[in-house]
């Protein structure tokens, strides 16, 4: 009896190695089948979007599709041209970006470097708060007080024009401040969350250099946080090229040029707001449309994200 208890203690020893192997295998597999899911949701997306928006682009013609300006599918003779639906989201996301980005960075780094305790107990809320916000509410927000504001401001910069057709505050520049905003929590998230992962080091070595506060933060602290603020932007960016219902209730929904005071449709909004009644090469070029709006976002990540990284790097 005494000579089997001292052989105990090594066979548990063993038994437990062999657990511990078997959960790791079994920890390797569920990793390994969560991202070939992720894989796999991705390809399946993109075949589908594929095997459903070629047929119309084989019956209308891509030139026809992506340079002509008239949309018409329910005319007598159907037009299927998307140009200035795809400027406009391009216009649009642009200067969403141009707006949106340098706020939502610097109020990240406000939080992160200059804020107090409680300001910051107060700002922070606020922001995450944003980001629950639904998009429908943005929507009706700028329907009821940003278009206004807009409508005022195109009655008195328009006030003598004879041409001028006037869209009651639904235009490109009202889809552009509400997609600004709506991209701030993502931005504002994530960006404080990269600077504040800066290695305390690089803070205190720029200051013992004589380094200002100013200095340090956009000379040390940015730079050294630069991959986790592409990512904020990036996402960001996606979010305002995938918004759709918001955008819907500010933007007038009209297929024109992507001017500032006029009604604009983008590649989002122009399948929303005809998929109930569409039929035949109709749906068909909806189909289309999220096919060109799927390219043109994995398009402007990898630019956006190859420009960002290339001018964050120090030669």
């Amino acid at each position: 009896m005494k000579a089997e208890k001292s052989i105990l203690p090594g066979a548990g020893s063993l038994i437990g190695k062999k657990s511990g192997a078997a959960a790791e295998r079994a920890a390797q597999i569920v990793f390994t089948a969560c991202a070939s899911f992720a894989i796999l949701a991705v390809a399946s997306i993109t075949l589908y979007l594929v095997l459903s928006g070629t047929p119309a682009i084989f019956q209308v013609g891509l030139k026809e599709i992506l340079f002509s300006t008239v949309w018409a599918p329910t005319a007598a003779q159907p037009r299927y041209g998307i140009l200035y639906v795809i400027l406009t989201s391009v216009v649009g996301t642009g200067l969403a970006i141009l707006l949106g980005v340098p706020v939502g960075i610097l109020t990240a780094v406000f939080l992160a470097e200059v804020a107090d305790e409680r300001v910051a107990a107060v700002v922070k809320p606020a922001v995450e708060l944003l980001a629950g916000i639904p998009s429908v509410i943005y929507g009706l927000l700028g329907i009821y007080l940003l278009n206004p504001a807009m409508y005022r401001l195109e009655r008195w910069l328009f006030r003598d024009s004879a041409t001028h057709q006037f869209t009651g505050g639904a235009n490109l520049l009202s889809a552009v401040i509400v997609l600004a905003i709506m991209i701030l929590p993502t931005v504002i998230n994530i960006s404080e969350t990269a600077i504040r992962a800066v290695p305390p080091s690089i803070k205190a070595a720029s200051l013992a250099l004589g380094g200002s506060r100013i200095q340090t933060i956009f000379k040390s602290i940015l730079p050294a946080a630069k991959s986790g603020i592409v990512t904020a932007v990036v996402l960001g960016v996606g979010r305002a090229i995938g918004e759709a219902m918001a955008i819907t209730l500010v933007s007038g929904s009209s297929v024109n040029a992507p001017l500032p005071f006029r009604s604009v449709r983008f590649l989002t909004t122009a399948i929303v707001s005809e998929m109930g009644y569409s039929s035949g090469t109709h749906r068909q070029m909806l189909f289309t449309i999220g096919l060109v709006l799927f390219v043109f976002i994995m398009v402007i990540n990898l630019i956006l994200t190859r420009v960002l990284k290339k001018g964050g790097q120090t030669p």
